[in-house]
């Protein structure tokens, strides 16, 4: 743990600063502290008082579910968002009513609206799981240590974001601290990007670890035994053959996978080439 003297730093708010970030605490999600153990209590229902008519138990009418609502809730916000970008014709109207949207709460933490990077148009999208702290920042996907060695794997089949390459995430905010995306983010946030797939219109989807994977291929099954076969989904009419493959985080952890990723690399070149009519 780090030590820190608050009377030798009174004068240095940048050491202050620096302090925080090296211990772990990168962003401040509001000015004022919450109290909320007043806020549970506040909102703690009742406990339910018993039965003291004569009328049998079983005849009592059932209360509605507690975990009903947020579900009915999320629906709600998802079909707004559905809405709100169903009349999108390009990719720049679609971010923009992206940003005009306030339903997801992970918006109010972020810095940027992450949307995309890359060549709009090309016949290779990657898709991953949502912005980090760097790309909160930089207001652009996969451009942290990640993004890095994401770059260097796709040029090994000749593809870049400068060419022909184009890039975005499941969400187009950062969840606080790095957090894995909740059901329900992934859910109200979906309908962007089957809008923004459809706009793209790429050839060939990638999806860049098992959070990608899990949503738009609607599985439970892990990213270990969906990367290396071809999946399809169905967007405005057109099927889209998809390759989940590991994320290049998870690749930075456990580099002996790299293997599996460059042999997902080449069956994503050779259907590439496929469908363009060449030769490999």
């Amino acid at each position: 743990m780090n030590d820190f003297n608050t009377e030798s730093h009174s004068q240095s708010p940048l050491s202050l600063l620096q302090w925080y970030l090296d211990s772990g605490v990168d962003e401040c999600i509001s000015d004022d502290a919450t109290d909320w153990f007043e806020i549970n209590a506040t909102a703690a229902p009742k406990p339910a008082q018993p039965n003291r008519s004569n009328q049998p138990a079983a005849a009592t009418r059932p209360a509605a579910s507690a975990a009903a609502y947020p579900l009915q809730a999320t629906d709600q916000i998802a079909a707004t968002a559905k809405d709100l970008v169903k009349d999108c014709k390009t990719l720049d109207e679609l971010r923009q009513k992206i940003e005009e949207f306030d339903g997801c709460a992970l918006k109010k933490t972020a810095s940027k609206t992450v949307f995309s990077d890359g060549i709009a148009g090309s016949d290779l999208m990657l898709i991953g799981e949502a912005p980090g702290v760097e790309e909160d920042r930089q207001g652009k996907p996969f451009v942290g240590a990640s993004g890095q060695l994401l770059d260097k794997m796709f040029a090994a089949i000749h593809r870049s974001r400068e060419e022909n390459l184009y890039i975005s995430n499941t969400l187009p905010w950062r969840p606080p601290g790095n957090r894995k995306p909740s059901d329900a983010e992934l859910h109200i946030c979906q309908p962007f990007l089957m809008k923004h797939i459809e706009l793209a219109a790429p050839k060939v989807l990638v999806l860049l670890g098992g959070t990608a994977a899990s949503s738009l291929l609607d599985s439970k099954v892990g990213i270990t035994r969906l990367r290396g076969k071809w999946h399809e989904i169905e967007v405005a009419g057109r099927i889209i053959p998809v390759m989940p493959t590991y994320h290049p985080a998870y690749l930075l952890r456990q580099p002996q996978t790299k293997a599996q990723a460059w042999s997902d690399l080449q069956n994503i070149r050779d259907k590439l080439n496929e469908l363009d009519g060449s030769k490999a």
